[in-house]
């Protein structure tokens, strides 16, 4: 039986560049207070992005549909077009007279990044309702967006007694303390990578076995080290699987949430949706921009196979 995902979270154009250098060599410490500086970049591009489409996009890949439930401007129908080829409905993605959220991110040769975001239509998000979806939702998805917006989704999640992923990510530094603590509270599953979980425990005092407590499926992303699973029971540690060349790391994250998800509404072990989630970011970080990779299901399966040595079905 299709089951469907609801995702919440930005839509974006990406706007992506690189430095061939590193910023630590450019930036002077002792000179932060008076930081003036320009990197002379190469390998620009624009893409689609935001981690709802990028989740959205990722599920796609493998067949998986969506519905995305967001807010982008009157810039952003070939966008849509782009995400309704790969199965995802929009029929919920609402058009507001703003520009679609924009990001300009620069990476630099050690894979630090530095960004900014203009919000734009992303800034409605908070009026949206999951209640008002005309289909049975069998898991949300909340990833970042306006902090008011997370607040409630979380809030209508629970009243309707909708399983979710939660994924603070970025706006952690931004979502009100009690907020955050309601979102990790009673999550199906709570994602983020190691530093993301420093600052959730900086902020909400919670150690990983107070959150484990609270939440079902507990996944830290460790980047080169591959990833982590907890549960009250077991920790499973996931490998990485190997890209043909690293080109960009941008989305490896959302990529993951897409593998991961797409056998998880398929009810496959744990270990086998975190090497789902490996294998899909492998083929994210080839390509420049989150949403760029394309690749048949028998590849996918090929290159899950020599990573894991074990066949998967999908």
């Amino acid at each position: 039986m299709k089951k469907n995902i609801l995702i919440t979270g930005s839509l974006a154009f990406d706007y992506i560049m690189d430095f061939p250098q590193t910023f630590e060599e450019n930036i002077l410490p002792d000179k932060l207070k008076t930081l003036s500086v320009s990197f002379l970049a190469q390998n620009f591009s624009k893409n689609y992005g935001g981690v709802a489409g990028n989740i959205a996009y990722n599920l796609g890949v493998l067949n998986q549909s969506s519905i995305v439930l967001a807010c982008c401007g009157h810039d952003s129908q070939t966008y849509k077009n782009h995400l309704q080829k790969k199965g995802v409905d929009i029929r919920y993605i609402k058009e507001t007279d703003d520009f679609t959220a924009n990001m300009f991110m620069i990476t630099d040769k050690n894979n630090c990044q530095i960004a900014a975001f203009y919000p734009g239509a992303m800034s409605k998000d908070e009026d949206l309702i999951i209640n008002k979806i005309n289909e049975k939702i069998d898991l949300t998805v909340i990833s970042p967006t306006v902090p008011n917006a997370m607040k409630n989704f979380v809030k209508e999640a629970k009243k309707l007694k909708i399983p979710y992923l939660y994924d603070p990510a970025q706006q952690i530094p931004r979502i009100d303390v009690n907020d955050l603590k309601e979102g990790i509270e009673g999550a199906e599953i709570l994602i983020g990578n190691d530093y993301e979980f420093a600052l959730i425990s900086k902020k909400t005092g919670f150690s990983k076995k107070d959150i484990l407590k609270k939440v079902k499926i507990l996944v830290t992303t460790l980047g080169e080290k591959g990833s982590l699973i907890e549960t009250k029971k077991e920790q499973i540690k996931i490998g990485i699987a190997k890209p043909e060349k690293i080109i960009d790391p941008t989305g490896a994250g959302d990529a993951y949430i897409g593998g991961f998800l797409s056998g998880y509404v398929k009810n496959l072990s744990l270990e086998t949706c975190g090497q789902m989630g490996a294998v899909l970011s492998s083929f994210a970080i080839e390509q420049y921009g989150t949403q760029k990779h394309s690749f048949s299901i028998n590849q996918f399966k090929r290159r899950y196979k020599k990573t894991f040595k074990k066949p998967i079905e999908l």
